[in-house]
């Protein structure tokens, strides 16, 4: 079955009559729905929405985590030609409001009672007429518009509207508005990027080729669904009959990954980090780090094996893998047959890292305004250090700059409301992704960094930053890195620690601390962070060398607003945040002449 819009996705899921669909966790169990259940929910959903009167064109709202609720809303509203509008759980009251009055949102779906409490707060600001719950709960008697509880709306209301549903939803047209999705807004003010039903569905059709997807295999759908990734990610499993497995919250995907056992992996690198960060810390001592360290060295002589897709075959390999690699496997499930990373850089050495371990990672690339994927390493196609060959469906050049420039089917409709950015993100026909990057002579595209986080020194010099970040965070003493320095001298790093590790080597080295911020002002410790970016700067030119250190005691994440909800740095964020500390840093350089 081709696919010409969303709702065919739906048509498909459904037809194939599947047993499981989909998995989601209660009381302990993880349980069951079928296509048949999928079918009954959405068309029970679709009717409800539509005898409020909401139709074609209209925006209805998705306010959740990842659960079964949240798709059965998208189809449903996609069914009636309505257009859904993510927003992320994490999101401020404020930013919430943002979201739904810009897309002039009538209708809302919240998960939980702390999020209907957060649009309650909010409601008289935007044009909400409804809000439906997913959880069971009483609703409040205080609210401003009528509330209501989605499992009451998930029974169909007759056969005769049942077909008018189908009706609607064959009618929908492969240009008509699928969805808005607001960017998570890394260099600015959030947009919200229109995207067709033939936008996604042209996307979907090609982003996979040359994997195996199949009913039978299972994915853990835990990247918010608020993101395109995410959410393209789930129509393509759905699309293909692979059973998805809901995780709501981050902190519970190591548990998932070992009940569920999933056989596909489709992750954000911040994840892979956390990893290879876990895998590192825990071989120290003796003999286990002499073990692993002679697993690695085996492991990377085998690299071009695993990267061609292959299982090494000698004894060594063997013997690494019984004793090392397969237990970093089974921290994952121990049954994942694909890995795919996507929505940032990976990162050279961290995939090398993984191939040594024998895991082969396909790195992707795309933006919310391609639908998202522009390029993808395949099982056939795979070149480490790239994103993979263009989708067939798609061109991309290289601008004179550098940058990555793309036109296609999937490339977005506009921006919401903004037709003066809409106009300038487009020249003479090709959308300007604001990534720089090449293409070799076999087509294999790369990304360089972000053209809007190029920083240039005072003195002309222009660095990226992106690649030294990612070689820094490899060490796992460092939770995040970001290097800052644009207009200034030279460029110096902010490191978040893993304070995990770090406080287990100050016990160890006898250095007391009653605070974080205590421990990283310790000189033993400053020291230490010294060390591990002079190492980095050995292999870095000397205008890219990171003249400073600055250690925070803060964990950046995406409660504390450091990081996008898909684990990007807010660059600018977190350069206002430590404002201070950054202009002491560079008088401190004035007075005392970095090396």
């Amino acid at each position: 079955m081709s696919i010409v819009t969303l709702n065919d996705i739906f048509f498909a899921a459904t037809k194939r009559n599947l047993d499981r669909v989909m998995l989601y966790r209660q009381s302990g169990k993880w349980l069951p729905i079928s296509s048949s259940d999928l079918q009954r929910k959405v068309a029970g959903t679709a009717s409800a929405l539509h005898e409020w009167g909401i139709r074609k064109g209209d925006r209805v709202a998705i306010l959740s985590e990842n659960r079964p609720e949240w798709s059965t809303a998208d189809f449903a509203i996609l069914l009636l030609g309505a257009v859904t509008v993510p927003v992320y759980a994490t999101l401020t009251a404020e930013q919430t409001a943002y979201a739904l009055r810009d897309s002039e949102a009538c209708a809302v779906f919240v998960s939980t009672e702390h999020q209907l409490r957060k649009v309650q707060s909010i409601v008289s600001q935007t044009q909400v007429q409804k809000i439906i719950v997913m959880d069971q709960i009483q609703a409040p008697n205080d609210l401003a518009v009528p509330c209501v509880r989605m499992d009451q709306l998930m029974t169909p209301g007759g056969s005769t509207l049942e077909i008018e549903i189908d009706s609607i939803a064959r009618s929908v047209q492969p240009e008509d508005l699928a969805t808005i999705i607001y960017t998570s807004g890394t260099t600015g003010t959030s947009k919200g990027v229109m995207l067709t039903h033939h936008n996604m569905a042209s996307n979907i059709a090609y982003s996979l080729l040359g994997f195996d997807m199949r009913p039978g295999l299972t994915s853990v759908s835990f990247l918010p669904l608020s993101h395109v990734t995410a959410r393209h990610v789930d129509f393509t499993m759905l699309y293909h009959g692979v059973t998805l497995a809901y995780c709501p919250f981050m902190e519970n995907l190591a548990t998932t990954l070992l009940e569920v056992r999933p056989t596909l992996c489709v992750s954000v690198p911040r994840v892979y980090e956390k990893i290879y960060a876990k895998t590192e810390m825990s071989a120290r001592g003796f003999p286990t780090r002499a073990i692993y360290q002679w697993a690695l060295s085996v492991g990377r002589t085998h690299q071009a094996t695993i990267l061609a897709g292959q299982i090494p075959t000698s004894p060594s390999w063997k013997l690494a893998n019984k004793l090392v690699f397969s237990k970093i496997r089974a921290g994952m499930g121990g049954n994942v047959e694909t890995f795919i990373s996507g929505g940032a850089p990976l990162g050279r050495e961290l995939a090398e890292w993984y191939a040594a371990v024998g895991i082969r990672i396909h790195e992707g690339y795309g933006l919310t305004e391609t639908s998202p994927v522009i390029a993808v390493n395949t099982p056939i196609n795979h070149r480490i250090g790239t994103v993979g060959k263009i989708l067939p469906n798609l061109e991309v050049r290289i601008a004179d700059d550098g940058e990555i420039l793309v036109r296609g089917p999937s490339v977005f409709k506009g921006y919401w409301n903004r037709p003066e950015e809409t106009q300038n993100a487009v020249m003479d026909g090709w959308f300007k992704t604001g990534d720089f990057g090449n293409i070799d002579t076999d087509g294999y595209l790369s990304v360089t960094d972000r053209k809007k986080e190029l920083i240039k020194t005072s003195g002309g010099k222009f660095i990226a930053p992106q690649p030294i970040e990612n070689s820094l965070k490899l060490n796992s003493f460092i939770g995040t890195a970001v290097i800052l320095g644009d207009k200034r001298k030279f460029a110096f790093v902010i490191i978040s620690p893993n304070f995990t590790v770090l406080e287990d080597w100050a016990r160890t080295n006898d250095i007391a601390f009653s605070s974080r911020a205590e421990l990283v002002g310790n000189p033993k410790v400053q020291a230490l962070y010294d060390a591990v970016v002079d190492e980095v700067n050995q292999k870095l030119a000397r205008f890219e060398k990171l003249k400073r250190v600055l250690l925070v005691a803060d964990e950046f994440s995406p409660d504390n607003g450091a990081l996008t909800p898909t684990m990007k740095l807010r660059r600018r964020v977190i350069e206002e945040r430590y404002r201070s500390q950054i202009d002491e840093l560079y008088a401190r350089a004035e007075s005392t002449p970095a090396p």
